[in-house]
């Protein structure tokens, strides 16, 4: 497991990024490197975005060949498509618009995605915010959601 404590700083995302990309090279994961990097990169923008505070980055090697990436805030509001169900309810984006398109990559690259309320029994003992999460590789099926 590697896990980083990223700052508010809109240069977070260029870091997650960079630890992506080194601990996966590291690795020999370069299978699941693009998509991996992709969507690390719009976790943490949004958390810039959307968040006053820091954040943290967590990579986990799953048992069978799957890897996990959750990404922390303070924020406590879980966005589609890692919210309650129906997960596959994110809003349209405009086609002139300059942003937007993140969570819809979620859904085209990752096997499985969830998040979770720290403060409601998450596995992280920050006190309060969220934690979204994405999986690729291993058995998983696309677009399977889930805990």
């Amino acid at each position: 497991m590697y896990a980083l404590r990223l700052p508010h700083d809109p240069r977070a995302a260029r870091v997650a990024r960079m630890t992506v990309r080194a601990a996966l090279s590291g690795h020999g994961l370069h299978e699941v490197l693009d998509a991996v990097e992709l969507l690390t990169s719009e976790l943490v923008t949004n958390t810039y975005l959307h968040t006053g505070g820091p954040a943290s980055l967590r990579l986990t090697a799953l048992s069978d060949g799957r890897l996990r990436v959750g990404v922390w805030d303070g924020h406590p509001r879980i966005p589609a498509p890692f919210g309650a169900p129906p997960r596959d309810r994110v809003p349209l984006t405009p086609a002139e618009a300059e942003a937007g398109r993140g969570l819809h990559l979620v859904q085209a690259y990752a096997d499985a995605w969830g998040g979770w309320s720290v403060g409601d029994g998450g596995p992280l003992e920050r006190g309060a915010g969220k934690l979204l999460w994405f999986e690729v590789g291993g058995r998983s099926r696309p677009g399977q959601c889930g805990r």
